[in-house]
């Protein structure tokens, strides 16, 4: 892995939280994109050499949905940078991590990405990122 490549935050309403963040953080957000097949609207800040990523669900069947629902807004994932994602999850299902899909799949920001179920990572969701 290479690096942090962004932190993912839950939230309920994406309209809201670009004003909060964009307060909190001094700049507005750069991009907004939906991802369809994951059923979320996203938001992505730069902060220094760091991006954040705000999720809003757009079906009740969503995983964001989901999440808010079981423990309210807040931090989702830590996405990591690797430069060959199917190698890493090679790896990393090798070292004992259960993956939550078995093929990289189309992620926001031009990403490919996967990840790794948080029972085998202490409780925190881990995406891997690969640029497309």
């Amino acid at each position: 892995m290479d690096k942090i490549e962004h932190i993912g935050i839950a939230v309920k309403n994406l309209e809201n939280s670009n004003s909060l963040f964009a307060s909190l953080f001094g700049k507005e957000h750069y991009k907004t994109e939906a991802v369809e097949s994951e059923g979320v609207k996203t938001s992505f800040f730069e902060v220094g050499p760091n991006k954040i990523e705000l999720l809003e669900a757009t079906s009740e069947n969503s995983p964001i949905a989901k999440f808010i629902e079981k423990r309210g807004e807040g931090i989702h994932h830590i996405a990591f940078a690797v430069e060959d994602i199917r190698s890493e999850m090679k790896r990393l299902e090798k070292e004992g991590f259960t993956l939550l899909n078995k093929e990289p799949k189309n992620g926001a920001d031009n990403k490919l990405v996967a990840f790794l179920h948080p029972k085998t990572t202490n409780g925190v969701l881990i995406e891997l990122c690969q640029d497309r």
